[in-house]
């Protein structure tokens, strides 16, 4: 994924980033097309209900963190799909502002 790529390198030099995702299972907390800010963080600082990009099982996702065990935490979507459980040097930002796309 070319998003999730740049958007990796950025938070790792530690440089916000804007994003606009695609894809309807975040709705209603993120559309299709909105722009999205994401700011590197502190995985000690995460909590449930905090919007992630994320690697699970090799997959990059923009998700939700579902629940969290000691250093891990269990990713899904707005939808009730759970990706699977993700560590925290997988964590690479966390969403701090969506801005709608205009139609």
């Amino acid at each position: 994924m070319g998003w999730a790529n740049h958007a990796k390198e950025a938070l790792s030099r530690g440089e916000r980033v804007q994003i606009r995702p695609h894809g309807n299972s975040m709705i209603p907390k993120i559309y299709s097309g909105d722009l999205v800010t994401l700011e590197p963080c502190d995985p000690e600082k995460l909590e449930v209900g905090d919007i992630v990009l994320v690697r699970v099982s090799g997959n990059d996702y923009l998700h939700l963190i579902k629940a969290r065990d000691g250093e891990r935490f269990q990713i899904g979507n707005n939808r009730g799909k759970i990706n699977g459980w993700a560590g925290k040097s997988a964590v690479y930002g966390r969403v701090c502002s969506v801005e709608r796309r205009k139609n």
